[in-house]
């Protein structure tokens, strides 16, 4: 699952973006608003949520907020900001933001905060993801099969965890290498030209080892599919 991150201050933004990792989010971090609007624009990458900051260079996090909410968009945004008066929040409320969060803040509020906005978003839940007899879980970062229950849950790295969510979601879809390094790698990441047969490669020799057979065909010179 994406989060676009939107914060000026760089101690702060990597901070949250450290946070964020290793709950394994997948977290674009850019420190201006200009910057943020081409990425929430861009229909292609798939935000599950936004954490604005108020302040920003060029469009500022509250112009950010009603730009999506004139384009129709219910993409859940908590708003950051040293504005801390009852009329600055109603603003930045008004403005179309979900949750709002006053600085100086702990990291453990801000997860906390965007746990809540899970249990209130149908687009992105803490529940166990399910297709056909694969579950993946979100608690515990592992996979299972449930035609094969003598084998218990395998434990998944955060990058293992994120492919197979990604696939999860898409079954029975050819995906190709640039879809998946799209969505599945932070955009300011410059990963080699194999990374993505790599993983794939680690993933079904984890898999394999516990006599789970990944149902991900790969189809040379296009990319994979999950088969169900």
């Amino acid at each position: 699952m994406r989060i676009l991150l939107v914060e000026d201050e760089p101690d702060l933004g990597l901070s949250i973006k450290q946070a964020l990792s290793q709950e394994a989010y997948i977290v674009d971090w850019v420190e201006d608003g200009t910057t943020a609007w081409d990425y929430l624009d861009d229909r292609i990458t798939q935000y599950i949520l936004a954490i604005l900051d108020w302040n920003l260079p060029g469009l500022s996090g509250l112009e950010l907020c009603r730009k999506l909410r004139q384009s129709g968009r219910s993409l859940p945004v908590i708003m950051l900001t040293v504005k801390d008066t009852d009329a600055d929040k109603v603003a930045g409320l008004d403005a179309g933001a979900d949750d709002y969060l006053v600085k100086p803040f702990s990291l453990s509020e801000l997860l906390a905060r965007l746990r809540a906005l899970q249990r209130r978003s149908p687009q992105f839940s803490p529940r166990p993801l399910q297709v056909d007899s694969w579950v993946l879980d979100y608690r515990n970062y592992t996979i299972a099969n449930t035609k094969q229950p003598e084998i218990f849950s395998v434990a998944l790295t955060r990058k293992e965890f994120q492919l197979l969510e990604y696939f999860m979601r898409h079954p029975n879809l050819l995906i190709s290498r640039e879809q998946l390094m799209e969505q599945v790698w932070e955009r300011e990441a410059e990963p080699g030209s194999n990374v993505v047969a790599a993983q794939m490669r680690l993933l079904r020799r984890k898999l394999e080892g516990h006599r789970l057979e990944l149902p991900i065909e790969t189809i040379y010179g296009l990319g994979y599919r999950f088969n169900v």
